[in-house]
Parts: structure tokens; sequence; C-alpha cells
């Protein structure tokens, strides 16, 4: 990539960038106190919902990836396809707002907002490549994935959801567009003087991250190093804001239904068996869509963790020839 602009919508890789590859699990971003989460280039994309920190490694054709949303989410939850990839394709991974190095700010967090961040990184990869993107997201970012699709579907190859929210339980998730299932009175509750940082302190003690990572492995056989990011991240100021929307349920779209309904890219959707999140009965609303394919892992909701070689190679097979077998 060539050396980016600095505005609105640019790349900045101003003195706060990292430049090189390979970092280990000490280095940092100069004046960051959080370690970088993944190797590769750090740099910031400026834009409309604040600075969001991306990391980019290797060359050829663009793959974005985007992590989970949670009270300790950071772009080291796509770390092994992160790493996979970097060798033949050129991989954005990117930390939403409210997360990891983005701007994490005192401000309204959305399901607009999460979109809006992705789509303003898409148009920077795009301005560097004539080939659209193939794009993959982690459990509730599926969602956002989803609606910068459909808002822009030319930039984008392919679509793949790994443990994907929004088809669980029985109830049809069509309300009116850009509605969510939060709950407006939890979210002041949440921000009572005292009351939300006391309620994050608690969900992101040491133990606390790990009996989740254990519920999202369905094992008590973590991924240490995913487990100590999570321990930092979480400490950095701000790391409350984003969180409390998502505890509150304003990040869960309650119009996810149609969206998913009306993706006509190709889409594969993963998930494993084991865990707190093997929910997939509402799949069936996109089950005979012929743009998805579906795959079934013996796992947690991370597979790209447990079984990464088999993972990264069945995505590969998709995004090269569309060969996923449908369970």
């Amino acid at each position: 990539m060539s050396k980016p602009s600095t505005t609105a919508t640019g790349l900045d890789l101003g003195a706060g960038a990292n430049r090189r590859t390979g970092l280990t699990d000490g280095e940092h971003v100069a004046g960051s106190a959080l370690p970088s989460a993944l190797a590769g280039e750090c740099v910031t994309v400026a834009s409309d919902v604040g600075r969001i920190n991306v990391y980019v490694a290797g060359q050829g054709r663009p793959l974005l990836l985007i992590h989970s949303v949670n009270a300790a989410a950071s772009a080291a939850e796509v770390r092994p396809l992160h790493d996979y990839f970097c060798h033949s394709r050129q991989v954005f991974s990117i930390e939403l707002p409210g997360f990891g190095r983005s701007e994490r700010s005192d401000r309204r967090y959305s399901p607009q907002v999460m979109t809006a961040a992705l789509q303003a990184v898409v148009a920077i990869v795009r301005s560097r490549h004539e080939e659209p993107i193939d794009a993959l997201a982690l459990s509730l970012s599926s969602e956002f994935l989803a609606r910068a699709a459909l808002a822009t579907p030319s930039a984008f190859r392919s679509l793949a959801l790994v443990s994907p929210t929004g088809f669980s339980g029985r109830r049809a998730l069509r309300a009116p567009p850009g509605t969510t299932r939060g709950s407006a009175l939890l979210y002041q509750l949440l921000r009572r003087p005292g009351w939300g940082p006391a309620i994050f302190r608690l969900l992101t003690q040491p133990s606390m991250i790990r009996r989740f990572l254990r519920g999202t492995w369905g094992s008590k056989n973590i991924d240490e190093r995913l487990w100590r990011y999570d321990t930092l991240t979480t400490r950095q100021p701000g790391a409350a804001f984003a969180p409390l929307y998502f505890i509150s349920g304003q990040l869960f779209s309650a119009d996810i239904h149609d969206v998913y309904e009306r993706l006509t890219l190709p889409v594969w959707s993963s998930h494993g068996i084991r865990g707190n999140f093997t929910d997939y009965r509402q799949e069936h609303i996109v089950r005979m869509h012929p743009n998805w394919r579906f795959s079934l892992f013996p796992t947690g909701a991370f597979p790209h963790f447990e079984v990464s070689e088999r993972f990264c190679r069945e995505y590969e097979a998709y995004m090269d020839k569309g060969l996923v077998v449908t369970r």
C-alpha cells in the first residue's frame, strides 16, 4: 500500500503507527498502553464515527476480518485467521469503535455506528484494490457486516459469518428497520453513578473473563494468549463505554432476519456444537437460499482457534471455489 492520506476518510500513518511486521506479545505503539493484538502494520482510519484501528498484513486480494462484540472484544479474536491468510492475501483486521485501539469515547454506540465504521474501512480498502472484498465476521459483528454488504454489495465478493447472532430462540426478528432489541431503561440504570463501572469491573475480572471464554469454547481448554490480551484490553481508558450498550442489548438488531434474507452475495455461515452459543433454530429462514452455505465444526463458538487449519482451509476453498459442503 502506498502511504495513505490523512483526510477524514484516509489512513493516518503518523507517529503512532507501527510499520513493522512480526510484533512480539510485548511490543506496542508508542503512546499506547495496549500491546498490539496482531502482527503487521497498525494504522488508523479517521472516520465520522471516530478513529478506527486496523491491522494490515500481507499482499494479494483483500480480506477483511471483524472481531466479535463482548466486554473484552478486540482484534485478538481473529489472530489465527490473520496469521494464516496474511501469507496469501492482504488482510485488514479492524477494531470496532469502543474496542481495542480504536477510539473509546463516551458516545452512543449502535448497529449504525458499527456499520459505518466498517463502511469507512471498506472505502479505504476499495480505493487501493480493484477486486471486491472477502469479509469474515464473528458473532454479533455478523449483523454489522450484513448491513454493510446490503448498503454496498458491489464492494464485497463474499461474506463469512462465524457463530452469527440472530438465529437463536423462537422469536421472529422483523421489527421496523434500524430498531434494536435493547432496553433504554437498562442502559440508563447502567449509567447511574457507580453502577455501570462496577458491573463492568465485575464482568472483566480475570476469573470472569476466563469463565466467559470457557463458555465460548464449551471447554476449559481456552486460548490462554487470548485470555491474557482480554485482561489487558478491558483495563484501558474508556473500556466500559461500548460494552454497556452491548450489555443493555442496544447493539442487537431487531430486524436482522429481514437483513439476512435480503443478502444476495455468497454467504458462508459456520458454528460449533459446544458451549453457550449453539442455538441456531432460526437458521431455517435462510437455509433454502441458494447463496448461503453452512458448515458445522466439532468445537465451541470460535472454531478458527480450535481447529484452525481445517477452518482456514475450508474458508479458503469457499473463497477460491465455493466448495463448502452444506450440512
